[in-house]
């Protein structure tokens, strides 16, 4: 009876070990079969190393890329549109890690758990990304030659509707780069750089001095600006403004871009407040934009004296996520929140059917949303009584321009940042030129170029 009280005792713990054995197995399946599938020794999706199925469309269903059954890979005939579209596509090689042809291969292969790859005809999905071809053509094209990026998206749904990164090739001619180059050729800017914001930054700091100075220091509060504020005997030890702005309150602070009133402002927010604003904004955070994760924002807050100074100008040792602080623009239009970017916008099989569904999700506030209001009312300004409304003419535009200081005798990187208030178009976006110059007049001229193409393109209001 023992014995066989033993046997039983034994049978149980072996059928567990099987129970248990087959649930991880499952768990794993469910958890990684995806990348399984697509790993590039599977022979059944890839020919010669190359994947053969599926492939890659924008928003309207223009190809951009698509894979033949003997491993071939197919670009869109417009050579325009392969360089403007590179870095969001991907390259055959696929050096840009970040591109969809390497992000969502195991969509295009058609991996599904229940299903494995099964397909009826073996030609894997369709892909379409939320980006307009079209649009981003116009955005590279703006760029007028300069390494950087520009980024748009809208901030009721995630879409980003145009992403482009310079330098970007042909993937049918793909360059030969050399160990040390540093253009970031393979880098997509939007989501993977992080760069000094020069004065678009002191949209954050006029965020935190809105919601921790009180009302009476910013109404009465006004700055004689000479064009220089020295913090000590040494030469080098000031913050300089371009010119001299005179005397300006917080408003015009912000409009003209003064940065020795916002020095003065830093200070009176102090670094520990600056920092949680920083923080609250997202700007040190990632962001998961379908299954690529944007880089994180890296700043320094000193206690005091100059270096805090210029850290509340956008400078020192601030260095900024371009989509981050496309996510903030989008917060700011919105109330406070804005939805999380997304590239991906849908999965068909190919008759159409959809092969899924995309989820839109909201950020944390980053906001409050009456600050939002008040900030966005400033941003208006700046276009109004400083870069000029007839300089994006027909644009409800709110925007903040930035001319980020580098290395003695390197240009500086210009920027453009901010919004559109037209209902019909919620969208945020930022330009950025690398070594561009000054931001509201290089910068902010491809803002426009962008934003006109974007409201005339049917296909894009809300």
């Amino acid at each position: 009876m023992r014995k066989l009280e033993r046997r039983a005792a034994l049978c149980i713990v072996l059928a567990l070990l099987l129970v248990a054995g087959m649930a991880f197995y499952v768990y794993r399946l469910a958890v990684n079969g995806a990348t399984w599938v697509s790993y590039p020794a599977n022979q059944d999706v890839y020919t010669d190393g190359y994947l053969s199925k599926g492939g890659i469309y924008d928003r309207n269903g223009t190809m951009l890329l698509k894979h033949t059954k003997k491993g071939g890979t197919q670009y869109s005939s417009s050579y325009a549109t392969r360089v403007a579209t590179m870095h969001a596509v991907g390259d055959k090689q696929g050096n840009i890690s970040t591109g969809a042809n390497q992000v969502f291969s195991s969509r295009m292969v058609g991996y599904s758990f229940l299903n494995g790859t099964f397909s009826t005809d073996n030609s894997g999905r369709r892909v379409y990304l939320s980006i307009d071809a079209d649009l981003c053509r116009t955005a590279y094209n703006a760029l007028d030659g300069h390494n950087g990026t520009i980024g748009v998206y809208n901030y009721k749904t995630g879409e980003i509707v145009c992403m482009v990164s310079s330098p970007s090739y042909d993937p049918l001619n793909p360059p030969t780069v050399s160990a040390d180059d540093s253009s970031g050729i393979y880098l997509n800017k939007l989501l993977s750089s992080r760069v000094v914001p020069g004065s678009t930054f002191k949209v954050i700091t006029s965020t935190a001095a809105l919601e921790t100075l009180s009302d009476n220091y910013l109404n009465n509060f006004t700055y004689t600006c000479t064009g220089t504020k020295r913090y000590g005997s040494l030469s080098m030890e000031k913050v300089t403004c371009p010119v001299p702005h005179g005397t300006v309150n917080f408003r015009q602070a912000l409009a003209k871009s003064c940065n020795c009133a916002f020095a003065t402002l830093t200070e009176k927010i102090g670094a520990d407040n600056l920092k949680k604003y920083v923080k609250k904004a997202g700007l040190m955070d990632s962001y998961d934009v379908d299954g690529v994760k944007t880089i994180k924002g890296s700043f320094s807050f000193p206690s005091s004296g100059l270096n805090l100074a210029w850290t509340g100008i956008g400078q020192y040792q601030d260095l900024v996520n371009p989509c981050s602080m496309m996510v903030y623009m989008g917060a700011i239009a919105n109330g406070g929140k804005a939805a999380n970017p997304r590239i991906l916008n849908s999965v068909k099989y190919k008759n159409g059917f959809s092969a899924g569904f995309q989820f839109k999700t909201k950020t944390d506030e980053l906001i409050n949303s009456d600050t939002a209001d008040e900030l966005a009312d400033m941003m208006h300004n700046n276009v109004t009584s400083n870069y000029g409304s007839e300089n994006y003419p027909g644009l409800d535009l709110c925007a903040k321009s930035g001319t980020a200081q580098l290395s003695s005798g390197q240009q500086p990187h210009s920027w453009f940042v901010g919004f559109l208030r037209n209902k019909d178009y919620p969208y945020a976006f930022i330009v950025l030129e690398e070594h561009g110059g000054w931001g509201s007049e290089v910068a902010g001229k491809a803002a426009n170029t962008v934003l006109q193409k974007l409201i005339s393109t049917d296909d894009l209001a809300d």
